[in-house]
């Protein structure tokens, strides 16, 4: 632990929002489970830290639990990752940065003139959590290989929004989760459905969809429908003249929402939008989240093949 200073919490969910969100839960998951599976479900993030991620935490829960398709359990603390092998797969609510460290609370910093006991409190208090960081450097690779190899080895995992926000300097990342944050330009757009035939995306019946969400785009590198198998992206034909000035990859106007891929034995699922509460209890949304989560766990039969071929992978 960090001496002396507290691991920091993610702000509890309301339960105004919870409660439209279980009503908003489907009826039944898509696949029946092939043994009983168990799901790891985490949101520790270390960069921009989502309010809505403890309410995404309880959705991947209760998904689980309405369903029967899973049980799990909700961890924020990064030692969870030390031994993985009581899981099946592993779900990320927007995990951002090095989310294997653990996040402390230093409190609220004082005013920038501040001068006086208080800034020299809360200094120090900052240098001892620094420095315990410092000190699980070697724990964090160890984590993130034990993950790598998890899923390496035939195990699932999904990530949710920011966890695309994450390990820039650790190239294995970008490969795993599929793609790197490349920003939010949008936030009022249509989706349209690539693979109208996966049971992924049975819950939007083959319709585009509106949404009013924090989109995600994606770096050029390594995201790729010659690598990847794209579910959803955006729909650019409906962009008004504002969105064409936003955009950020003007080389190929793709913008990828939602896919999945193999890595080694293992499966992946991701699913950019998650940033606002709403999403959480919008039922076709939930319908994905948790048909891409049962690809992951290898219990939904769902084409992975990449999109494009390979040489048709991102310029």
């Amino acid at each position: 632990m960090l001496a002396g200073s507290a691991l920091a919490a993610n702000k509890p969910a309301k339960p105004e929002d919870l409660a439209k969100m279980e009503a908003a839960l489907p009826e039944k998951a898509p696949a029946v489970p092939k043994k009983a599976r168990k799901v790891l479900i985490y949101g520790n993030a270390q960069g921009f830290v989502h309010s809505s991620i403890a309410l995404g935490e309880q959705t991947i829960a209760k998904l689980g639990e309405k369903t029967g398709a899973y049980t799990s359990t909700i961890s924020d603390d990064p030692a969870a990752f030390d031994d993985l092998s009581g899981y099946d797969a592993v779900m990320l609510v927007s995990c951002t940065g090095h989310f294997l460290l653990p996040r402390v609370d230093v409190g609220k910093a004082p005013e920038k003139d501040a001068t006086g006991e208080d800034k020299k409190a809360y200094d120090a208090k900052k240098k001892e959590a620094e420095a315990g960081i410092a000190s699980y450097k070697e724990k964090e690779k160890h984590r993130f290989d034990n993950l790598v190899a998890f899923v390496k080895e035939g195990k699932g995992l999904a990530g949710i929004h920011a966890s695309s926000d994450a390990y820039y300097d650790w190239a294995d990342w970008g490969l795993l989760i599929g793609g790197y944050f490349n920003g939010h330009p949008y936030h009022k757009v249509t989706v349209k459905i690539d693979d109208p035939k996966s049971p992924i995306t049975a819950g939007f019946e083959g319709k585009a969809y509106p949404i009013d969400d924090e989109t995600y785009t994606f770096k050029q590198a390594p995201w790729s429908r010659g690598a990847l198998h794209i579910l959803t992206s955006l729909d650019v034909s409906a962009f008004t003249p504002d969105d064409v000035k936003k955009e950020n990859r003007p080389y190929d106007h793709d913008y990828g929402i939602s896919w999945i891929h193999e890595y080694g034995k293992g499966r992946v699922f991701y699913c950019a939008h998650g940033h606002s509460e709403h999403v959480y209890w919008e039922t076709p949304m939930l319908k994905e989240y948790l048909a891409g989560l049962q690809y992951a766990l290898g219990d939904l039969a769902a084409d992975a093949t990449p999109s494009a071929p390979a040489s048709a992978a991102a310029k």
